[in-house]
């Protein structure tokens, strides 16, 4: 991304921050794995939406006065010695080419900074990311921060600045969609690769390897969620990522897989069948499933309740399951379909986004029914990626092949 697009990001953001106020974001910092090693770090997402910085430990402070905006990071400091290890950091002017921000200072003198600034001017309110998402979390920087700031300037007001961050991320801006697409490209193509391989006797993660090959030397960074690849009755374990048992004729396997490219995220399910050829009952539940989605994707439009879209996938979903004798009630889909429909998409797999509002032009999201039927070891979920536009809806992963009669003539064909 060009430096333009963090710059506009965080003009919207200035726009809905109250005057006298300063807003603080964190990059986030590596999670400790074990002995001298960590897991690979993920940066934040809402402070790389707004500097499109990636490093570990760096700090964003934008303060809104009445009559000026000023923005200012804190980096870390070059240590030549432990760069021989792990790499060089972001100099200065690095930092500013990426972020657009000229003012860099160095995040040992953050705190002294942040002392000065609020005794040279009467600042009202912080803002801070407080999104969280389990009660239970030890590690929230942000949230901690705040116990900090509470405990030493108390007359300040705490503000949460996620729900707006979450506001501006829900609506895509073109640069964005360009960068989903690609990273659909990438998951198409590691697919394809799939379908050229799947046999019986692979083992589950033996497919996995070939996708993920696959999307790395296509270009993404990594896979945008721990893959699912679930065979005969894995598949009917909605967020199954063992991946080690071994592929059987005459089975489904459930493929839910998405490829990372620069942050942005594919998210596609596809389900088929080891013998390359479909049963007649897989048959009967695929279209089944298939049918539900085509009629929630052919509902998408802007003002359409976003809740809208799993009632029509439950109605379609009951209604055909009623009529294989699966069920004898609507109410006991439940037993078969025990998921959403929808999720938002973009530098999250599950993007972060209000559900209690209408669909907007911008808005990307899943549309993934399934039915998963225990009993019979069979899980199916078929997912596309679908762009919401002025008129309806553009399937961004329209290429990717989903009927029976695609499956089939390619994993012939191969």
């Amino acid at each position: 991304m060009d430096k333009s697009f963090f710059m506009e990001n965080r003009t919207s953001l200035i726009n809905r921050i109250d005057g006298d106020s300063i807003l603080i974001l964190f990059s986030g910092s590596p999670i400790h794995r074990s002995a001298d090693g960590n897991y690979p770090f993920l940066v934040n997402r809402n402070f790389y939406y707004l500097t499109g910085l990636e490093e570990e430990d760096i700090i964003l402070i934008i303060r809104k006065g009445q009559d000026k905006i000023e923005e200012e990071l804190f980096i870390n400091q070059a240590d030549p010695l432990l760069e021989k290890w792990v790499g060089k950091k972001y100099t200065r002017e690095e930092a500013r080419n990426i972020s657009g921000i000229s003012k860099i200072g160095w995040r040992e003198s953050f705190q002294q900074r942040l002392i000065n600034i609020l005794n040279e001017y009467d600042y009202k309110n912080i803002y801070l990311d407080l999104g969280i998402m389990d009660w239970n979390i030890q590690d929230h920087k942000a949230l901690g921060f705040s116990q900090g700031i509470i405990q030493r300037f108390p007359y300040l007001g705490i503000k949460n600045a996620y729900p707006i961050l979450r506001d501006l991320r829900t609506i895509k801006r073109p640069e964005e969609i360009v960068k989903i697409k690609k990273a659909i490209e990438i998951t198409s193509k590691g697919i394809e690769s799939i379908l050229r391989e799947i046999k019986a006797g692979l083992k589950e993660y033996q497919l996995e390897a070939v996708f993920n090959f696959t999307i790395k030397f296509e270009g993404a960074r990594d896979n945008a969620f721990d893959p699912i690849v679930a065979s005969g009755e894995n598949a009917t374990i909605l967020h199954y990522v063992e991946n080690q048992e071994v592929v059987k004729e005459g089975d489904l396997v459930l493929f839910d897989i998405g490829a990372d490219y620069e942050h942005y995220c594919g998210d596609i399910s596809r389900t088929f069948p080891v013998s390359r050829k479909f049963s007649p009952r897989q048959k009967i539940l695929y279209n089944i499933v298939l049918k539900a989605q085509e009629e929630v994707i052919k509902a998408i439009k802007p003002g359409l309740h976003f809740s809208k879209l799993n009632e029509i996938a439950k109605n379609s979903l009951a209604e055909g399951c009623m009529e294989i004798g699966l069920i004898k009630e609507k109410e006991e889909l439940s037993n078969y379909y025990y998921h959403g429909v929808s999720h938002y998409l973009g530098l999250d797999t599950h993007d972060i986004g209000n559900r209690n509002r209408v669909l907007e032009p911008g808005m990307v999201i899943t549309v993934e029914p399934g039915l998963y039927i225990e009993e019979e070891s069979i899980g199916i979920r078929i997912e596309d990626d679908i762009l919401v536009t002025e008129n309806g809806c553009d399937i961004l992963s329209k290429d990717i092949p989903k009927t029976i009669e695609e499956i089939e003539r390619i994993m012939e064909y191969d």
